[in-house]
């Protein structure tokens, strides 16, 4: 499982990094695109993050129902 945590740990981090520069770029040059950008990385985020989430409470279900 801690394979799994670094495996969606590191690409969330990267794509939670690339929507805060995003929108450093967007407040300092104005430019719309850097907006849309940093919009979309974080909805990537969001996703990646609620899949862990997910994973992490089937797991927990999981291993009540077999060691029950």
């Amino acid at each position: 499982m801690e394979a799994f945590r670094w495996i969606v740990g590191v690409p969330a981090m990267l794509l939670a990094g690339s929507a805060v520069l995003a929108f450093v770029l967007f407040i300092i040059g104005g430019v719309d695109v850097w907006l849309e950008r940093a919009r979309a990385w974080r909805r990537l985020t969001f996703a990646l993050v609620m899949f862990w989430f997910n994973v992490e409470i089937w797991r927990r279900v999981i291993l009540i129902i077999v060691n029950w």
